[in-house]
C-alpha cells in the first residue's frame, strides 16, 4: 500500500528531499519511488527532488560559513568533516558534484561554506549531481 496519493506526492518529495541533503537522517529515495507509484508525472518529481535537495545542501553550505566563524571546534572534531575540508581545499567546489553520495555528502556541503566557497558555483554543482542521481533513481524505476 502507497502511503502517497499523487496530491501529497509533490510536497511529501520536496521536503523530503530537503530534509535528506540537510544533517538530518533521510531517505528521499524511497519517497521518489512512493510519487512515481502514485502517477506523479517524473519530470515533476525530478525538478522538486533536486530543488528540495539542492536546498538542503545549500543550507549545510551556510551552516558550514556559520562555523567558520563561530564554531571551529566543533567542525573540526569529526574525522568525516576533517577529511570533506581536505578534499574540498583540494579539488574545489567541483567536487560538491558528488555531494549526493552518501557518508560525506553531507559534510563536502559543509566545508564548502566553510571554505567560502562561491555559493552559485557550489549550488549548480550540487544541482546537477543531485539531478544526476535522482534521474538515474527514476529512469531505473521507469525501466523495471
Amino acid at each position: 500500500m502507497n502511503p502517497l496519493d499523487a496530491d501529497s506526492a509533490p510536497a511529501a518529495v520536496l521536503v523530503s528531499a530537503f530534509l535528506s541533503a540537510t544533517l538530518l537522517p533521510g531517505a528521499s529515495e524511497i519517497t521518489v519511488l512512493a510519487a512515481l507509484d502514485a502517477g506523479v508525472d517524473p519530470g515533476l518529481i525530478l525538478l522538486l527532488a533536486t530543488l528540495g535537495n539542492t536546498l538542503g545542501g545549500m543550507s549545510s553550505w551556510l551552516l558550514g560559513l556559520l562555523f567558520s566563524r563561530v564554531g571551529r571546534e566543533t567542525v573540526l572534531r569529526h574525522a568525516r568533516r576533517r577529511q570533506a575540508l581536505g578534499l574540498m581545499q583540494r579539488w574545489g567546489w567541483p567536487f560538491l558534484l558528488l555531494s549526493w553520495a552518501p557518508v560525506i555528502g553531507d559534510a563536502l556541503c559543509l566545508a564548502a561554506g566553510w571554505l567560502r566557497v562561491n555559493a552559485v558555483l557550489a549550488a549548480l554543482a550540487m544541482a546537477v549531481g543531485k539531478g544526476l542521481r535522482y534521474l538515474a533513481l527514476i529512469e531505473l524505476y521507469l525501466w523495471a
